[in-house]
């Protein structure tokens, strides 16, 4: 009771700290340079805003450096790098001979004692002495003289250009993909490439070494040449050593890096992808396809490219078999058929059963992820022994496709080295020949050997790349659902605009899930006015939550049109529009974070102040002190440790930290006691002031005191108006819900 006389006895100024304040032109400390990049952005062709940067970047609040500016700016239609100058006329005159407009960062200058915020301008043109800048503080732009200008600046710049971006729109996600990744590193991996070519030298001398001792030192009794030879090979054994260490390392750093940059453009467009992608999958199948990535970066990045530097030095070896005898060269030409030949022949087996295991294997782990989701159903129905048999069933299909994929590659190569076997034992024997007919010597015959290995070495390695070429290539296929797969854009062509005021309307709406579904939603209109309260009821399966989802623009309409503030919502950028909208759901899910982290999961930054206010607007207050840590206990995961209830008021609480425009109830407060129900209720007019609500409810009085209600039936609005007007309706349906619930 004591959290509901807390949250009666709010006031309007409390509120306010949940109610949207007014937009304000200020720019505040540390934020300029955002609004710096939207300017030039725009005038580069790039729709932009300040705001939705500062969401993107996750800054929590702090204030934006040139370092994040260059972050922020590196997208699909800009490119960005820093550059320093000296803050002089001179330098500033060198900078303005190249890229403009470009950012420039100001002396810091101090928001407080303990946080200095570096500001910025643009520069957009220099004339002579004179200097058009614009600053984000001032309304228009402003003519300085360069030296004026020179003396406010720190010496660094952000220079932004635009990309094409037509080849980015057309391409399709294929290898080619990682090239971009593989190219940032390319300095790392010219020095692989040098510490390779120094190995084949060294691979080279050896056998060298080798043919002096057998034909010189053991035929003529050369110790002293024994000595300078030994000592020799021991130095090309230590520096190969060496040189096999660094190429390994500097392959094993390049790894690292690459792994972090393809890991984030995955994740990152993975999580761009429109929800109807996430709904039509397994999350297990989804995991599976990611985890494919590792696959395909060990190939490119491990002994793909140490083998291809190999290969190509394979040219020089074969130059100088050539020279030691033509014969023994051309039987080893003669044997790289057949190792092709083998390979091809296994590889279109090889492939389907690749295919088969990574399907087996998707299966298994959304299995599994199903399984361990859904736990306390499994034990609330004891029905543990029904899934252990299915999961015994797919791991033993799983096993048997993975050991057909390693029996073809063993028997594929066994094949390659009994190839290498017999091409020795030719070396051998026609070399013996030769050596008895004296067109070789024992040396030079040894040195040819060790000449072949080096030659069968990278072939051999390319056979077996040839297997891990393959299960890239179906890596790549299986990415390729997801890559190629369109996110939700944010192209120049999508509208963004300010604050919302919250005016909705939906001019004749059809809507349906799947091509080859039924209608959800036949054609609906309805007008919303910023600042009403709209609750809406039917029955299951009426369209109500798909209201909701149009709203979010989750999804686009089939036919009609969804405007907010008069803006076609299929022409408006979607985070523009969802960072306005707060929403809660029937099923909430939380984060294995602490209470206050889920409460203000949307600004990390927030006060604590805030995060109480928003707690006791959703009747959370009270309860989060009685636990163990109060706002700083740890939920568990998806909120294992707190009731139905408890999870539903801090989502409220999560939903009122955005101060949206727009405010979304779906089932809200149907997993609500009627206690803390009352709360929410009770604050209901704090909470919607100010602000356009929808409320998508079965319990009619969750929705009682709303400006208007809309009942649906199978995707239809079949009454709308006030509670006194709906209930006054003879025969209508609502009066028939109210009748039912009243009992």
């Amino acid at each position: 009771m004591r959290g509901h006389t807390e949250s009666k006895a709010l006031t309007h100024q409390q509120s306010a700290a949940v109610h949207p304040a007014p937009p304000s032109t200020a720019v505040r400390p540390g934020f300029s340079g955002l609004k710096c990049l939207a300017l030039v952005a725009r005038f580069l062709g790039c729709a932009a805003d300040a705001e939705q940067i500062h969401h993107q970047l996750g800054l929590s609040g702090r204030p934006v450096t040139a370092d994040d500016l260059i972050r922020a700016a590196r997208s699909p239609s800009l490119k960005s790098r820093a550059a320093k100058f000296e803050p002089s006329s001179g330098g500033l005159k060198r900078l303005g001979s190249g890229t403009l407009p470009c950012i420039l960062e100001t002396r810091t200058a101090e928001v407080d004692a303990t946080e200095p915020a570096a500001e910025f301008v643009v520069l957009a043109r220099i004339e002579g002495d004179k200097a058009l800048i614009h600053d984000p503080q001032e309304e228009r732009p402003v003519l300085l003289s360069v030296e004026e200008l020179a003396a406010r600046l720190s010496g660094r710049a952000v220079l932004v250009t635009s990309r094409a971006q037509l080849a980015s729109a057309l391409a399709r996600f294929d290898f080619t993909w990682f090239v971009p990744a593989v190219v940032k590193y390319r300095r790392l991996l010219a020095e692989a490439l040098v510490a390779s070519f120094a190995l084949q030298i060294f691979a080279l001398v050896t056998p060298l070494f080798f043919q002096v001792v057998m034909d010189k030192v053991l035929v003529h009794q050369g110790l002293a040449t024994l000595q300078v030879i030994g000592v020799g090979l021991l130095a090309t054994v230590l520096f190969e050593s060496v040189l096999s260490a660094l190429r390994t390392y500097v392959f094993a750093h390049t790894t690292s890096r690459i792994d972090v940059e393809l890991g984030a453009r995955l994740f990152r467009h993975l999580l761009g992808l429109p929800l109807a992608y996430f709904e039509a999958r397994r999350i297990g199948d989804s995991v599976a396809r990611v985890r494919e990535l590792e696959n395909i970066r060990n190939f490119l990045t491990g002994p793909a490219l140490t083998s291809v530097m190999d290969l190509l030095f394979t040219f020089v070896f074969l130059a100088v078999m050539l020279w030691y005898s033509v014969p023994l060269t051309l039987l080893v030409l003669a044997s790289l058929p057949l190792y092709a030949l083998l390979m091809g022949s296994a590889m279109p087996a090889f492939r389907r059963r690749l295919d088969e295991k990574f399907a087996r294997g998707a299966e298994n782990q959304a299995f599994l992820v199903e399984a361990v989701s859904n736990i306390q159903t499994l034990k609330a129905g004891a029905t543990e022994p029904q899934a252990i048999r299915r999961w015994d069933e797919q791991l033993a299909a799983y096993v048997a496709s993975s050991f057909r994929v390693t029996k073809l590659a063993a028997f594929a190569g066994e094949g390659i080295q009994l190839i290498q076997k017999l091409v020795t034992v030719g070396i051998l024997w026609l070399g013996a020949y030769q050596v008895m007919d004296g067109a070789m010597t024992v040396g030079s015959l040894v040195a040819f050997n060790m000449l072949a290995g080096r030659v069968a070495q990278p072939v051999l390695r390319l056979a077996q790349l040839w297997q891990e070429l393959q299960q890239a290539g179906i890596a790549v296929a299986r990415l390729g659902d997801i890559l190629n797969t369109p996110t939700e854009t944010r192209a120049a062509s999508r509208t963004q605009l300010p604050a919302l005021r919250g005016d909705i309307e939906f001019d004749q709406v059809r809507f349906r899930y799947r091509p080859d579904g039924s209608e959800v939603l036949r054609g609906i209109s309805f007008h919303l006015r910023a600042g009403e309260v709209l609750g809406i009821v039917g029955r299951s399966g009426s369209g109500k939550s798909t209201v909701a989802k149009l709203v979010q623009r989750l999804y686009v309409p089939e036919r009609g049109r969804v405007k907010v503030d008069g803006v076609d919502l299929a022409l408006a950028d979607p985070a523009w529009l969802r960072r306005q909208i707060g929403v809660v759901l029937q099923e909430n899910r939380l984060f294995a974070r602490s209470v206050r982290d889920n409460i203000a999961l949307a600004d990390p930054g927030a006060s604590m102040d805030a995060v109480v206010q928003a707690a006791k607007l959703a009747g959370a207050h009270e309860f989060i002190l009685e636990l163990p840590e109060g706002y700083d206990t740890l939920v568990g995961e998806q909120g294992s440790t707190l009731s139905g209830g408890q999870r539903q008021r801090i989502a409220i609480a999560r939903a009122l930290m955005t101060n949206p425009r727009v405010l979304i109830f779906d089932e809200a407060t149907s997993a609500l006691d009627y206690e803390s129900e009352r709360i929410v209720h009770d604050n209901m007019r704090f909470i919607c002031k100010g602000r356009t609500v929808i409320i998508i409810a079965h319990r009619l009085s969750a929705v009682r005191d709303a400006h208007r209600i809309m009942v649906m039936e199978a995707g239809e609005i079949v009454e709308q108006g006030s509670h006194a007007e709906l209930l006054a309706a003879p025969g209508g349906r609502y009066a028939h819900l109210h009748a039912l619930q009243a009992g």
